[in-house]
């Protein structure tokens, strides 16, 4: 079952998103999913229905409010508009805690630009319970990881022309000194290599199948671990 839901934000003003509940219904755990830079489109919806086929409850806030970019310099110029603290701290928190309203545990998700958020999230939203940040980071002077409690799982590209490998293994350093339990993966692999709808020759970045297959896999299984599907939610 999918729909368009209305949250509220930790600041009473309310926000949209695409929500999708798995046979197992409000029981399950939840997973919070950040768009690329395109917006909320079929592709994150798509991998919103990948989750809910795992069996969680998923949503997918619309951070850009309706709009799409449906080409490149769009997407730019939306996402550069974009307050990615007010994203992560209100948007994002409050589908968190939409989610942790129905009881379980909640991780967050998200892609290039939503897995910049999603390192974002782990540090302004304290209720969440794990993330699973694909090939994308914020700058790393905008980490507090001294705030990072949930453990993080990060999946990156070795020749990514966005987010440089170099970057990924200061992230990790920093992490790791203030600490926080994360697990990061290097896939020789460009850009957004999850993205089955990147067939672009002339773009650097190209979908990888097999590689996405082996990201989620290790995706559910840190999941799994950490968000704790038992019986109990399944009956």
């Amino acid at each position: 079952m999918s729909q368009t839901i209305t949250f509220k934000r930790p600041d009473g003003k309310e926000c949209s998103g695409f929500y999708v509940e798995p046979a197992a219904g409000a029981k399950a755990p939840g997973v919070v999913v950040i768009q690329e830079w395109w917006g909320l489109n079929d592709q994150i919806k798509g991998e919103a229905n990948r989750l809910a086929a795992a069996g969680y409850r998923a949503l997918v806030p619309d951070l850009y409010r309706g709009k799409l970019g449906l080409d490149a310099k769009e997407a730019e110029h939306l996402m550069t508009n974009l307050n990615f603290a007010d994203a992560a701290g209100q948007d994002i928190r409050g589908a968190v805690q939409y989610l942790k309203s129905g009881g379980g545990k909640v991780g967050v998700t998200g892609f290039c630009m939503g897995g910049a958020l999603t390192i974002l999230s782990a540090v302004f939203v304290p209720e969440l319970d794990a993330s699973v940040s694909w090939y994308g980071f914020p700058p790393l002077d905008y980490v507090d990881a001294t705030k990072i409690k949930a453990p993080l799982m990060g999946h990156f590209a070795i020749d990514d022309a966005y987010f440089p490998i170099q970057q990924v293994d200061a992230l990790e350093a920093k992490l790791q000194q203030a600490g926080v339990k994360c697990e990061f993966h290097r896939y020789k692999a460009t850009h957004a290599f999850a993205n089955e709808t990147h067939t672009n020759p002339q773009a650097p970045m190209r979908y990888d199948a097999a590689l996405t297959e082996t990201a989620w896999q290790r995706t559910f299984a840190f999941f799994k671990q950490h968000l704790a599907i038992s019986r109990q939610h399944l009956a």
